[in-house]
């Protein structure tokens, strides 16, 4: 039996996940999400540029940021 490339894609699959991290208790995706409705609410883009040291903490606010915005 001859296993085509779609096999080894299938297999591998479960191993790349395309959804983002829970970032839901992380206090600067919360602070994202206070800024994207405020700009949202005020029709501004991105006013508060933001950040930070950490590009964990930077990836948070700006998922926050998008939530919110939308």
């Amino acid at each position: 039996m001859v296993v085509g490339a779609g096999a080894v894609q299938t297999a591998a699959a479960p191993l790349f996940q395309d959804h983002d991290p829970d970032y839901s208790k992380n206090k600067n995706y919360q602070q994202g999400i206070r800024d994207g409705k405020i700009d949202h609410t005020n029709n501004r883009d991105h006013s508060k540029k933001r950040h930070y040291k950490k590009d964990e903490d930077q990836k948070a606010y700006e998922a926050g940021y998008q939530k919110g915005r939308n």
